[in-house]
């Protein structure tokens, strides 16, 4: 899971199935909180499922930003840049 795209597919399979949102609503330029949903909890379980999945950590800060689908596949792109 090393580019973009890979990191998407895997990410939205994740979002399939642990959340279950219906894959036509999971676009990268979905937003969390008004196109699927996600309140304050969802966003948490979603951190430390990606923690466990990819074996790293993230911080706070590194969601803090975060409004959309393709938010999230950028801070997973850079953090596995960081531990490659």
């Amino acid at each position: 899971m090393n580019t973009r795209d890979e990191i998407f597919a895997g990410l939205k399979e994740m979002l399939e199935t642990d959340f279950e949102i219906e894959g036509d609503r999971i676009t990268r330029e979905a937003f969390l909180g008004a196109d699927l949903d996600f309140d304050s909890i969802d966003a948490i379980d979603m951190i430390a499922e990606l923690q466990r999945k990819l074996k790293c950590r993230f911080t706070p800060e590194d969601f803090k930003a975060v409004k959309t689908v393709g938010d999230v596949v950028e801070i997973i792109y850079a953090r596995l840049q960081e531990k490659a």
